[in-house]
C-alpha cells in the first residue's frame, strides 16, 4: 500500500471529518484511544466494512504503546509462567507482522544471554531447554526458520565477540536467541491508524472523550475548547491505563516498566542484544536493546503503580539505580548515572481479577498478560489488558464483541493477512531507491520521504546533531502522518525526544517546518 488521500493524515483532513462527525453522521463504530489496541480495532471494524470513528485525547501512541520495549515477542516468559495460551497466541502474532503484515517494520533480533557466575548450570539449562520450547512455539505458530533462526549455544570467544562490553572473568559461554524487533512502536501505530483510514475510518487526535454510552460519546476538541457528540451504534472503550476513567467499575493495576536510553559509544560496540539475569532472580532478566541509531535502550522494570494515572510517567531514581546495577554485574565497561541520557517509563493496564474485599496485596509481575473484553451493562465494549504484540487478536476480538452486542452487520476479520502502509516483501524492501534506515521505518514509502530531501537541502539535514532524523522526516509526518505540533514531530514520529539534548536541539526545525508545511497537505 502506498501514500495517498485516502490514507495521508494532516490537519486539514481532521477539520473536515470532525465537522462532518459534530453534523450528526452517526457511525456504526466509535473507537476511544489511538494505542496499539484502539488503531488496532479501527483497523479491523473498517476492514471489515464498517463505518468508524477513532478518537484520542492526545495524538497517536501518546500513551503506553510509545514506551515498550520495541520487541515482538514469542512468549516465552509467559511459557515458562504456565500461560501456554498466551505464550502460543504471543507466538502467532509475531509471526502475522513480521512475515504478513509488517515486515518492513520488525526484523528478527538476535539475543545473548551471557552463562556468568551469577547463572547456576541448574539455571543455565533452565533457560536453554525454555529456549527450545520458545522455538517450538514458532513452529506451531508455523513461522519459518528463515524468519527466526533457531537457539543455540555460544563459546566463551563467541560471546564476547558478539558482546564485548561483556565480563570475561568467569564468563562460561553464552545462549543465542532470537526474537521480533520493530524499529519503532509509535511506527506501528500509525501505520495502523493510516491503514485504517485508507478503508475509511476517521482517525482525530486531540478529541477527548468526556463520557460514553452505548449510543456514542460526549467530546470535546482539545484544540478550539468546543464540545459536542459523536453518535455511534457500537463503542469500543480502548484507553489502556486510562480505560477505567470511563468505566468507573474497571479495576486496574498499572505496572510501570522503566528503560534507560544511553548513547551507544558510551556501552560499546553489540552484535546482538542482551539478555543479563538480576541477580538474586530465577526467571528475570533486564534487556539491552541496541537501535541502530545511536542509542542503546536498556529495560525494563515491573513495579506496581497507586494514584491517579500521569499523562507521561515520570522515571524514578530507584529504577535507574536497579538497571544500572544489573548492568555493572555484568559488564567490564562503568556505567554511572551521568551516562544515562534518557529515560522512560510505561504503564501497563492489567486487569485487577481479584475478589473485592481483597486487598491487591502481590507484585504486578504476576498478574496475567492476557487480555479481557468486557461488555457494560449499557452495551459499550473495553478492551484492556495484553500487549503490544497480540495488539491484532485483541482488536479482532472487541470488535467481535461489539458487532455481537449491538447487532451490527460485519464481514469476517481480515486483519490477519492485511499488510500495514508501507509493508512488501523483503526481497521488494531490499530493492527500494532508499537508505535502510528509512525503510526500516517507511517500508514501501522510503523512496518518497527520501526524494523530499534529495529535492531540497534543507529538508535533507539532520534535525539534531549526531541524531540521524532529517527535517525531510518531519514534513511527511505533517503531511500524511497526522503530525500537528512540536511533541507530534519529536516525541512520536520521531523518537528524538527520547533524549532531551537532542530535543532541544530540534525545536527550533520543528518549528519553522510547522509553520511552512502545517497546513499544506501533499500535492
Amino acid at each position: 500500500m502506498t501514500s495517498g488521500p485516502l490514507n495521508s493524515l494532516h490537519a486539514e483532513r481532521r477539520r473536515r471529518e470532525l465537522a462532518d462527525l459534530a453534523g450528526g453522521r452517526r457511525v456504526d463504530l466509535l473507537v476511544v484511544g489511538l494505542g496499539a489496541t484502539g488503531a488496532g480495532v479501527a483497523l479491523d471494524a473498517a476492514a471489515r466494512g464498517l463505518s468508524v470513528a477513532a478518537i484520542d485525547a492526545h495524538d497517536l501512541a501518546f500513551g503506553t504503546s510509545r514506551w515498550s520495549s520495541k520487541l515482538i515477542h514469542g512468549g516465552l516468559r509467559y511459557l515458562a509462567g504456565g500461560q501456554l495460551d498466551v505464550a502460543h497466541e504471543s507466538a502467532v502474532e509475531r509471526g502475522v507482522l513480521m512475515e504478513r503484515t509488517a515486515p518492513h517494520l520488525v526484523r528478527a533480533q538476535p539475543f545473548v544471554l551471557p552463562l556468568t557466575p551469577l547463572v547456576s548450570r541448574p539455571q543455565a539449562a533452565l533457560v536453554r531447554a525454555g529456549l527450545h520450547a520458545g522455538d517450538l512455539l514458532r513452529a506451531s505458530a508455523h513461522t519459518s526458520r528463515a524468519t527466526l533462526p533457531g537457539p543455540r549455544g555460544l563459546s566463551a570467544v563467541e560471546t564476547r565477540h558478539l558482546a564485548p562490553p561483556l565480563r570475561s572473568a568467569g564468563l562460561r559461554g553464552g545462549l543465542l536467541s532470537w526474537d521480533g524487533q520493530l524499529s519503532d512502536d509509535a511506527r506501528l501505530v500509525t501505520a495502523l491508524a493510516r491503514t485504517a483510514a485508507a478503508h475509511g475510518a476517521h482517525v482525530l487526535t486531540r478529541v477527548r472523550a468526556l463520557a460514553l454510552d452505548a449510543g456514542g460519546a460526549r467530546i470535546r476538541d482539545e484544540l478550539t475548547g468546543a464540545e459536542g457528540r459523536i453518535e455511534a451504534r457500537a463503542v469500543v472503550n480502548a484507553a489502556g491505563v486510562w480505560a477505567g476513567g470511563l468505566d468507573p467499575a474497571l479495576r486496574l493495576r498499572p505496572s510501570r516498566g522503566t528503560h534507560l536510553v544511553l548513547r551507544t559509544p558510551a556501552l560499546g560496540r553489540l552484535g546482538a542484544g542482551l539478555h543479563i539475569p538480576v541477580p538474586g532472580e530465577s526467571n528475570r532478566f533486564v534487556l539491552v536493546l541496541p537501535q541502530g541509531d545511536g542509542r542503546t535502550y536498556v529495560g525494563l522494570t515491573d513495579e506496581p503503580v497507586d494514584g491517579p494515572v500521569p499523562d507521561v510517567p515520570e522515571v524514578p531514581e530507584s529504577d535507574v539505580g536497579f538497571l544500572l546495577d544489573v548492568l555493572g554485574s555484568a559488564l567490564e565497561v562503568s556505567l554511572g548515572r551521568d551516562d544515562v541520557v534518557g529515560a522512560f517509563a510505561g504503564l501497563r493496564p492489567l486487569l485487577d481479577t481479584s475478589r473485592t474485599g481483597d486487598d491487591g496485596a502481590g507484585r504486578t509481575a504476576d498478574l496475567s498478560r492476557r487480555h479481557a473484553v468486557l461488555t457494560s451493562p449499557e452495551g459499550v465494549v473495553t478492551v484492556v489488558g495484553g500487549k503490544l504484540t497480540t495488539y491484532r487478536r485483541m482488536a479482532e476480538d472487541a470488535v467481535d464483541a461489539a458487532v455481537t452486542a449491538r447487532g451490527l452487520a460485519a464481514g469476517v476479520c481480515r486483519t490477519a493477512a492485511l499488510p500495514l502502509v508501507g509493508a512488501a516483501a523483503p526481497d521488494r524492501l531490499a530493492a527500494l531507491a532508499a537508505p535502510a534506515r528509512l525503510v526500516r521505518r517507511y517500508g514501501t514509502e522510503a523512496p518518497s520521504v527520501h526524494a523530499l530531501g534529495a529535492a531540497d537541502p534543507e529538508l535533507a539535514r539532520p534535525v539534531a546533531p549526531g541524531h540521524p532524523v532529517t527535517a525531510a522526516e518531519l514534513v511527511w509526518a505533517l503531511r500524511h502522518e497526522g503530525a500537528l505540533d512540536a511533541a507530534d514531530l519529536l516525541d512520536r514520529r520521531t523518537r528524538v525526544g527520547l533524549v532531551p539534548e537532542d530535543r532541544a536541539a530540534a525545536l527550533g526545525t520543528a518549528g519553522r517546518l510547522l509553520e511552512r508545511y502545517a497546513d499544506s497537505p501533499a500535492p
